[in-house]
Formats: C-alpha cells, structure tokens, sequence
C-alpha cells in the first residue's frame, strides 16, 4: 500500500528543486525581475509565496500538524491556492513569459496540485488528533525540505527587498516628473533607444515619453519589450524593421552585456567586445544607409576608459585623462570608437563615461545587503576610489547634453562626458556613509584575496579604483542634485 503522506512529501521535495531552477534561471536570469520595473506587484507575490513555501516545508519536513494545526493547514494551503491564481494572473499582465518558464510554472502547479490534495488528505485524519506539532522525521528526505525551507526564505527576503525598491522607484519617479521634469532639447523628437529594457534603458525610456518623444527600442526580445512598456513604444529585432521613411533624430546607445560576473576569459572579453564595439560597428553602418542621418548620437561608455589608478594617488580624473592597456580600458576604447565613426556621417557624437550608477535597481541592491545585514566593511585596502552618481542626476546629464548639442554652432566633432558626481569617495568612506543612513554598522572587512581568486582581472573594477571628475558637465552649467554620497543615498535609502 502506497504511504500517501511520504508521497506527498517527494513531490514537495521535486516541487522544492524545480521551484529553485525557476527562481535561479527565470526569475533571477533570464527575466532579471529585480532589474524589471513592472515587476514590483509579482515580486511580492513571490516573497508572499515564499514565505507560506518556507513554513510548509519547514513545518512539513519532519512533524505531523495535529488537531487545530491541521485546520491551519488547510487554510494556508487555501491561502497558496489563491496567491498562485494571482501570479499567473499578474505575470500576464506585467510581462511576456517565455516558453521555457511557462511550462516551468505549469509542471510546478501541477506538482503542488498533487502534493497539497495528499496533505489535505493527511490533514483530515491529523485534525481528530489533540493538537500538538508531533515529531516524524524522515531521514534525508526531511533534511532535504529542511534545506529547500531555508533556500525558498531567503528567496522570499530577496523578492520582498526587491519588490519594495521598486515600488519606492516608482513612487519617486512620480513624485519627480512633477516637481522636477526632466526636459531633453526644446522640441519633441523620434528617439531610437539601444539597451532600453536595462537598468538605466527603462528610466530613461519613461522620461523620454513623459516629454513627449517618440521612442523605438532595439531589443532582442521586442515582444517581451512591448509588452513591458504597455504599448507605448515600438520595439524592433532588427534595425531594418525601422522604415527608411521614419526618420530617427536621436539615437541613445546604452547596450552592453554586463561587465561584472562571468570571468574575463578570452570568450568573455570577445562576447563583452561584441556587445559594445560590435552593435555600436552595427549601430553606425545602419545610420550610413538612413536617407535622414540622426543629428545626434549619445553613446554610453564607461569610466573603466582610465584603467585603474594606484591607491593612495587623489589625482583628479577629467576627461582628458590617458586610457590604459588593460583589458576594461581597451574595452571603452574601442566601444567609443565604433561610435565616433558615426561623425563621417554628420551626427554629432557624445560618448558618455559612466561611473557607479546609484539607484533602487542595479548592483546598489547588492552592494548594500551586507550593510543592511549589518555585515558592512571595508572591501581590500578599502582605500580604492569610488566614482559614482545617482540614476537620475545621470538621465539629468543626458538631457544636459542632448540640450546643449541641439544648440551648438561649432563643427562637427566627437565628445566625452565623464557622468559621476563631484564628490568621489572611498570605498570604505562610501560604506560607512551607506551604514549611516542605514544605521548599521561598519566593523566586517572582505580580504582581497578571495575576490581576486573568483574573478580574476575583474576584480579590478572592486579592488581598484578611478577618481573621474565630471569636467565637462561643470564646465557646461550642470548642477548636480546629489552631488555627494550622503544626499544620493539618503534618497535612495529612506522610507517613503
């Protein structure tokens, strides 16, 4: 005779494996759902979820919930039922699932189908029992829900903290385009967005519309892309899907696959290559073939252009600064390059050097959760500059540009921009001013070496450091609304 009750638990313990390939390559991969500004309502359906999944299995792994335990059982299962009609229901709306992930939450729902209709099953005969959490341990298998209970947990903090960013990005956004608007040139325009569904794409994409703009995204997934921003935008595949009749009057060039993670080894540097000089090389031949050249073209680079600078050195960085011969240094050269062969073509070209970008998405999240866990310290020396600048002063700087451009007389020539606030800092500075206005502490130190180990010449972009200063935006008339790391924190930081 089948033991329903251990049944229901190996389907649990499948329900908890599949449940982590999910999070892992859908949720955390290829959907980034932290980094996706619609996805604030399904994150905290999740961390929801998340929370009845982590008691469930927690509870479930090695006791029987006797007499009213048993009730509660049953109305926390009634509680999921509802939640994961919500998801499905909220996912559809929010954005495009891809196959892989819709057959994914298909099996997963057919499995706790399974599990939960045996567990009621169980239920029914614990609730005649007195009410007592009695002890059933069932060797590995109850060590294994065990585990799943504690990975699903933290899952759930990581969506909660998520979701709240980015209601709180949302929020503030609001709250900006009326009290502070930002204003990109004096007349509306047809605006071509490369990297439009990343961190800063999506920011920028919003703004762009609020002022009226035309905007058309080039995207790999333009069904996803479309669906992400309501319709509003055109969302192509490939360039030649933008009629030759449509004119573009301001390309925003932001796409790159992501500099930190995977090891710079010699595949990585050509697929990161690829990823900038390559579409930037794709980019401008396709702007040679226009009838109607786009009069400006604002690329975005990075202030890993200046290589690394030895700590101890406080030698200003401006844009005039030498590049180095080191891998992140040549990546930016080359990025910018490909850009500056748009100026044969008459456009104005405006390469933008990106430092830390601070906001409620990105790597800030990370950076901040040792802090938050009050685990926060110095990273190496601790004494490598950080050149940074919050998300909204940068979409402020590429309004400040495109603006002074459109109104330029000199010829034609190529420009950088260094984007990071005035006020660079430390890493250790920039860490014990996070764990002020998080009021935690700063006392737990992270060795160099380990980093190093894991990611090789990349860890450069950690342990070492550049202090850029924005020259040319200063010298231009921009001022900065965060201009040091205590402000652009406290924004980011404070409760809303």
């Amino acid at each position: 005779m089948i033991d329903t009750h251990l049944l229901a638990l190996q389907l649990m313990a499948a329900q908890g494996a599949l449940g982590a390939f999910d999070t892992l390559y859908h949720h955390e991969g290829t959907e980034a759902l932290p980094r996706r500004g619609t996805a604030g309502r399904e994150l905290a359906i999740h961390a929801t979820r998340s929370s009845i999944y982590c008691a469930l299995f927690l509870g479930l792994s090695a006791w029987a919930w006797h007499g009213a335990w048993a009730w509660v059982l049953l109305v926390v299962f009634g509680v999921e039922i509802v939640l994961t009609l919500w998801d499905f229901v909220v996912e559809d709306g929010s954005r495009l699932l891809p196959p892989t992930e819709r057959v994914t939450h298909t099996v997963l729902a057919i499995n706790a189908g399974a599990f939960i209709a045996l567990l009621a099953m169980s239920a029914v005969g614990w609730a005649a029992q007195p009410t007592a959490m009695v002890w059933q341990p069932h060797g590995w298998l109850s060590a294994f829900l065990a585990l799943c209970g504690v990975g699903v947990g933290i899952s759930g903090l990581r969506d909660g903290f998520a979701a709240r960013a980015l209601f709180k990005q949302q929020k503030q956004a609001q709250v900006r385009a009326v009290e502070a608007p930002v204003h990109f040139g004096t007349t509306p325009q047809q605006v071509l967005v490369t990297g439009g569904t990343g961190f800063i794409g999506q920011i920028l994409v919003r703004h762009l519309l609020a002022e009226g703009h035309a905007v058309t995204v080039w995207t790999r997934d333009a069904r996803g892309a479309a669906w992400g921003f309501g319709g509003a935008v055109r969302c192509v595949q490939s360039l030649d899907q933008i009629p030759a009749a449509d004119a573009i009057d301001v390309v925003v060039n932001l796409a790159g696959a992501r500099i930190l993670g995977h090891r710079w080894s010699a595949r990585r540097q050509r697929q990161l290559l690829q990823s900038r000089e390559g579409l930037t090389q794709q980019l401008v031949a396709w702007i040679a073939t226009r009838p109607r050249k786009p009069w400006l073209l604002l690329s975005g680079s990075a202030i890993g252009y200046y290589g690394v600078q030895p700590q101890g050195d406080a030698t200003e960085l401006a844009e005039d600064a030498p590049p180095q011969s080191i891998f992140m240094s040549t990546l930016c050269q080359r990025w910018e390059q490909a850009a500056h062969a748009a100026v044969a073509h008459g456009v104005r070209v405006a390469c933008l050097r990106f430092g830390f970008v601070l906001g409620h998405q990105g790597s800030l999240p990370q950076l901040l959760m040792p802090v938050q866990l009050g685990m926060g310290g110095r990273l190496g020396s601790g004494r490598q500059w950080l050149s940074w600048v919050h998300v909204h002063d940068l979409i402020r700087a590429i309004a400040h540009v495109w603006t002074m451009t459109e109104s330029a007389t000199d010829p034609v020539a190529a420009q950088a921009f260094n984007v990071t606030a005035p006020g660079a800092v430390s890493q250790e500075a920039f860490t014990r001013v996070a764990a002020g206005v998080l009021h935690r502490p700063c006392w737990m130190p992270t060795p160099a070496a380990p980093v190093k180990l894991l990611l090789g010449e990349q860890a450069d972009l950690l342990l070492e450091g550049q202090r850029v200063v924005p020259a040319q935006l200063l010298r231009t008339g921009f001022q900065f609304m965060f201009p040091d790391a205590r402000s652009a924190l406290t924004d980011l930081c404070r409760p809303r």
